[in-house]
């Protein structure tokens, strides 16, 4: 348990440094950068089902698909879509433009807040299971989170900070994932029933993310050769998930 401990904390601290990725656009191309973005999309939505389906749901039905198991799973989607209702915030993988706005900039750095909480309940969820599990998932939100931080400094650009305080409040915002994780941790060390609840319903929430917010993003792509370079990356986070479960729990 401290080994998972450490790594837990070591990678949401690391990808909660993830928002000051936001700085570097202000000197990449449109095009450029929706190119790079898209790949990293890709491969994570591919890894984030390939850890629900290969490794959460099986960890989670070790003694049986039940009911509960289900009940678990469909509530961690049913969480997710009720989180983006409330709080209006959805993945936006595009830079903000002129022909690309994005409003209400507190908004969605207080949404923001919540989903990296989520993020940090997750990875820590995914420790508490296995280390190359824990691992596996947090280079998916690592990938998954490039594009979205990238968004989030745009919003708050648009909104009307300064670059030094939109980084300074997107980096406060990805710090909740600490908190997630550390209650996660707490929790799960204290009780082993809600391991078994947070692990489908975890898995819930990743397919949640993979199938209603990221490949959404990928149908806009229409070219042939970009799409199957798409489907290559989708293809290689689900592979790669899928020979770590021969690595050992």
């Amino acid at each position: 348990m401290n080994q998972a401990w450490l790594y837990t904390l070591i990678s949401v601290l690391l990808i909660s440094l993830v928002s000051f990725v936001g700085v570097f656009t202000l000197t990449l191309k449109l095009q450029t950068l929706k190119k790079i973005l898209l790949l990293f999309v890709s491969f994570s939505a591919g890894a984030l089902l390939g850890g629900a389906f290969f490794h959460l749901l099986p960890e989670a039905a070790e003694e049986g698909f039940s009911s509960s198991v289900s009940l678990s799973l469909i509530s961690g989607i049913i969480f997710f879509f009720i989180l983006e209702k409330i709080i209006c915030w959805r993945h936006c993988h595009q830079p903000t433009t002129k022909n690309h706005p994005h409003p209400f900039a507190f908004t969605n750095l207080i949404g923001d807040a919540f989903h990296n909480f989520i993020d940090g309940v997750i990875i820590a969820t995914a420790f508490t299971v296995s280390i190359p599990l824990g691992l596996s998932t947090s280079i998916a939100v690592f990938l998954h989170e490039v594009p979205q931080e990238i968004g989030d400094f745009g919003v708050l650009i648009h909104g009307g900070f300064k670059p030094l305080k939109a980084l300074t409040l997107n980096f406060l915002s990805a710090a909740t994932a600490i908190i997630g994780a550390i209650t996660t941790m707490i929790i799960t060390s204290q009780t082993k029933e809600f391991s078994q609840i947070l692990i489908p319903f975890t898995a819930g929430g990743f397919i949640y993310i993979a199938l209603s917010d990221l490949i959404p993003e990928l149908h806009k792509e229409t070219n042939v050769k970009k799409s199957l370079l798409q489907l290559a990356c989708l293809s290689l986070g689900l592979f790669i998930m899928f020979i770590l479960t021969f690595i050992g729990h």
